[in-house]
């Protein structure tokens, strides 16, 4: 008998200043992401679903949530801060690396949460997303990363991702409005 899904919302490097290479053409990708996130996580919360948000530290390495965004607002981040700004009934944690898992307390959390499936979104979809998917499949997580919650600086590159993501990791890449379709 299948075990039934125990879902956790992960929400990958949101707070971002966008101020590096290639991060103009991030932004661009990560306003698209911006709603359908929002619509994603306020599911999630009325189902009880817990969200994790992960986060680069910005060489703080505090997970204050305020210090970070404050070092992430400018000008060309500032609106996209604005929407996906975590709640205080959400989780947050600071990585070190690419992945969630590395140098994290997620692993504990989400056995303390008992979650089996893990729904992955945020930037960038060919990094930070795909190495933390990568680590969760060899954690034996069942794998949900919505195609319109998930944006890198280059399509092709995120496309690609994507495609990995499903065909190597076994994610199921459906766009979130029919995600909790089966599993409601």
């Amino acid at each position: 008998m299948d075990k039934q899904p125990t879902f956790a919302l992960l929400i990958i490097d949101v707070i971002n200043s966008f101020d590096f290479e290639h991060g103009d053409q991030l932004v661009q990708h990560a306003h698209r992401i911006a709603n359908p996130i929002l619509k994603l996580k306020a599911r999630c919360f009325n189902q009880d679903i817990p969200i994790i948000y992960i986060n680069d530290h910005y060489d703080l390495w505090q997970a204050n949530i305020e210090k970070i965004y404050q070092s992430c607002e400018n000008e060309k981040s500032k609106a996209f801060l604005h929407l996906l700004r975590p709640n205080s009934h959400d989780f947050f944690l600071i990585k070190p690396k690419h992945s969630a898992f590395y140098g994290t307390a997620l692993h504990t959390l989400l056995h303390k949460l008992k979650v089996n499936s893990l729904i992955i979104t945020g930037l960038a979809g060919n990094i930070c997303v795909l190495f933390t998917a990568n680590d969760a499949y060899m954690r034996e997580f069942s794998l949900y990363v919505p195609k319109d919650c998930v944006a890198s600086a280059n399509e092709e590159d995120n496309q690609y991702a994507l495609e990995m993501m499903r065909n190597v990791l076994k994610a199921n890449t459906t766009p979130s409005p029919s995600l909790f379709n089966k599993h409601s």
